[in-house]
């Protein structure tokens, strides 16, 4: 645990040395402040009571468009949205960006070399080799995919709830870029209608890696609704 502005806080778990403007899968949770309830509730539809599904509030709806429009206002940024969720007072995403002028070389050492193979498959172009599996919040060796998704919700918490900045100083084309877009288009929903609502400052990313992990991550957040009695970030 480091020191920041003279205060201890929770390290970051953004991936050392990694230039967030690079092409890769990112998966992305947003909190409200305090985790309040803003969006909308967990219920129990009449037709198909055996999942769960969120009756979105009004914010919560602006949450969705605002998110889905995400690839048009950014045309020049190559992005494409995989599976999402909005939860009562949380959000979370899987976001690709993909090859773009202002793609860099991705993981930045002394040598400048980019693990990244140059002709991997598209969709998984921007997975990280093993070197940089060391940093992945999920334990390779774990047989319980229970396990797994507790250890990712406890490194969630911990990092929406630290302060701190991400390592790289702001841009305009880069990850930050896009979440910061993003709450912003909501927050301003917000005000100009009235509704109380705020954003907890912090977010959550992480890169995802393999396609294990991207089917551990997808279905975590398509079942999210139905384990909300369970959530961690409730």
């Amino acid at each position: 645990m480091g020191k920041f502005q003279g205060k201890y806080r929770i390290s970051s778990a953004r991936l050392r040395n990694w230039d967030y403007a690079s092409k890769g899968m990112y998966f992305v949770t947003l909190c409200t402040n305090k985790r309040e309830h803003y969006f909308g509730q967990i219920i129990q539809p009449e037709i198909n009571k055996e999942h769960f599904e969120v009756q979105l509030s009004e914010i919560g709806k602006v949450v969705e468009s605002e998110w889905l429009k995400t690839p048009d206002v950014r045309p020049d940024m190559n992005l494409t949205l995989d599976e999402y969720q909005v939860m009562p007072n949380h959000f979370h995403a899987i976001l690709i960006i993909g090859n773009n002028k202002f793609n860099s070389n991705g993981l930045v050492y002394e040598t400048n070399k980019n693990p990244i193979a140059i002709r991997r498959d598209a969709m998984l172009a921007s997975l990280i080799d093993a070197e940089s599996d060391k940093e992945s919040i999920f334990n390779p060796h774990s047989g319980s995919d229970n396990h797994t998704i507790f250890e990712l919700e406890t490194q969630m918490i911990k990092d929406t709830n630290s302060q701190g900045k991400n390592k790289f100083t702001p841009q305009s084309k880069n990850l930050g870029s896009i979440i910061r877009g993003f709450k912003s288009s909501v927050t301003k929903f917000a005000i100009d209608n009235n509704i109380r609502f705020n954003w907890q400052p912090r977010y959550y990313d992480h890169i995802i890696r393999n396609y294990n992990e991207y089917e551990r991550i997808a279905n975590y957040i398509q079942n999210n609704p139905d384990n909300w009695g369970n959530d961690r970030l409730r």
